[in-house]
């Protein structure tokens, strides 16, 4: 017989919804589903086959710091993957282990429909069923919710998300459009199977002095750009170029930009110009900021829909973001910090995140504008 009614259900089987299924656990909360349209760490399992994690995974012990890229506090991807910067799939690898370790309830191949809160439960119409529960954390991510249409003609381009391996690609020549990580990732990895490419950007990502990579390109990336610039590498870095409209003539394709200039293309320009983002499937509950990422409480819950929480990217407070594994965990302990005392539990063992860099409340672990 199926379950009624859940405690806690939380929607996206990746770093940020395995995670908080964790620190559930460790608040005593044990009640918990985690659902996902696809698999566990699917939009790391898509990602093309030569990206890797801006933010090189490593432990400092003495510290007491994580892995920058754990999910939990007992876990470090250096360890169980080998890798600096892990590639996708080894990633979605860990997250896979790390719910089996745990024992971390999973339902895969579930796809939400709608959200609706009826009395003080929450319903979820799945293509599996109506799934009903008391607390809801949306941690469904971004990666899945590409930008596709951000200016007329955007549909004769190719999403830098769909594209499995750059190494596969045909054609001696590419235009990418946008100047953030994904843009020039791309570019680079192009570069080193010597291809020509041309990187258009409404600003000059390369020459920010910030060193914050929500706001600005990673340290990693500028290391592997100026690399690839100095081996030789045909990247071409046009920056003031807002592109407002793609068409194909004569079997090439036309890039226009804001001021009057025309890019060509043999073949179809990457589109890197980021992502909707998840939260627009449960618009309804929660108020947007300016934005457009939903308002929330000091606990990241929605300040309209008691027992809506939000979890991963997808947070915002004022000017400050948790767009990347190292800053959105940090708020895994204030959910279900809250939950717990909801519940009426003790929260269990959840002062041990405190001494670990986890805050637990209060929002002082980042303060930048994010262009995620």
């Amino acid at each position: 017989m199926k379950k009624v009614v859940y405690e806690v259900i939380i929607v996206g089987a990746g770093a940020a919804g395995i995670g908080m299924a964790v620190t559930l656990q460790d608040a005593g909360v044990s009640d918990v589903l985690v659902i996902d349209r696809h698999e566990i760490g699917a939009s790391f399992a898509r990602w093309p086959r030569e990206m890797t994690f801006l933010t090189p995974s490593f432990p400092s012990n003495s510290v007491g710091v994580l892995d920058l890229n754990a999910v939990t506090i007992r876990t470090s991807p250096a360890f169980t993957l080998g890798q600096e910067h892990p590639d996708g799939k080894s990633f979605a690898a860990y997250l896979q282990a790390v719910a089996e370790h745990h024992k971390v309830k999973v339902r895969t191949k579930t796809d939400v429909n709608t959200v609706e809160k009826v009395d003080d439960k929450f319903v979820l119409t799945t293509n599996g069923g109506p799934l009903r529960c008391r607390f809801l954390i949306w941690a469904a991510g971004e990666f899945q919710y590409p930008r596709r249409s951000p200016f007329p003609g955007a549909e004769l381009c190719r999403h830098s998300s769909v594209i499995r391996s750059y190494r596969r690609m045909t054609g001696r020549e590419f235009l990418v459009i946008g100047g953030y990580e994904s843009g020039i990732d791309a570019a680079i990895h192009l570069s080193a199977i010597a291809k020509k490419v041309t990187v258009l950007s409404r600003e000059a990502t390369w020459d920010s002095e910030s060193s914050d990579p929500s706001v600005a390109l990673s340290v990693h990336t500028l290391e592997r750009l100026d690399a690839a610039i100095d081996a030789g590498g045909k990247i071409k870095l046009v920056s003031e170029a807002d592109v407002v409209g793609v068409e194909i003539r004569r079997e090439r394709f036309l890039v226009g930009t804001a001021d009057g200039k025309t890019w060509t293309s043999p073949t179809p320009p990457i589109l890197a110009t980021g992502f909707n983002g998840s939260h627009q499937l449960v618009r309804e509950l929660y108020e947007p900021r300016e934005c457009g990422y939903p308002l929330l409480t000091v606990n990241d819950e929605s300040t309209t829909t008691s027992g809506l929480f939000f979890c991963g990217p997808l947070v915002r407070h004022d000017e400050q973001i948790f767009c990347f594994i190292y800053k959105f965990r940090m708020r895994f302990a204030v959910v279900a910090k809250e939950i717990a005392l909801r519940l009426g539990l003790e929260a269990g063992e959840l002062e041990v995140y405190r001494s670990k860099g986890m805050y637990l409340d209060d929002l002082s672990c980042c303060e930048q504008e994010c262009e995620c």
